[in-house]
């Protein structure tokens, strides 16, 4: 994984080497997010915002509408905090392993 650090509006995110991900994708080393209590494959963000839900992540919207591009879950009883971009074709293995280290019984990251 290869990519360049970003501090934009308060933010900072990776920005992953597209050319990277492409040679991921065609040595078969592309990642999926497994939701192991019910063994599906996370495939949107729809899918994905139901199974915070459940586990008390409720979706966070900043004050001052300067998200960045993001969508932020929090959970009220913790200071954890996911960081998603706004479109799911730019969700990538670094964002799938930080819901993972926060939800360690619910979620694996495995080779699609």
């Amino acid at each position: 994984m290869s990519g360049v650090w970003v501090f934009r509006n308060g933010v900072v995110r990776l920005v992953e080497n597209p050319t990277s991900g492409a040679a991921a994708a065609a040595s078969g080393k592309r990642k999926a997010l497994l939701h192991t209590p019910s063994g599906e494959v996370v495939s949107s963000y729809a899918s994905l915002e139901r199974k915070l839900a459940a586990l008390g992540w409720e979706r966070y919207h900043a004050g001052g509408g300067g998200d960045g591009g993001m969508l932020q879950y929090h959970k009220r009883a913790s200071v954890d905090l996911i960081s998603l971009p706004k479109d799911f074709a730019h969700f990538g293995s670094v964002h799938m392993y930080d819901i993972v280290i926060k939800n360690r019984d619910a979620f694996r990251v495995i080779d699609a």
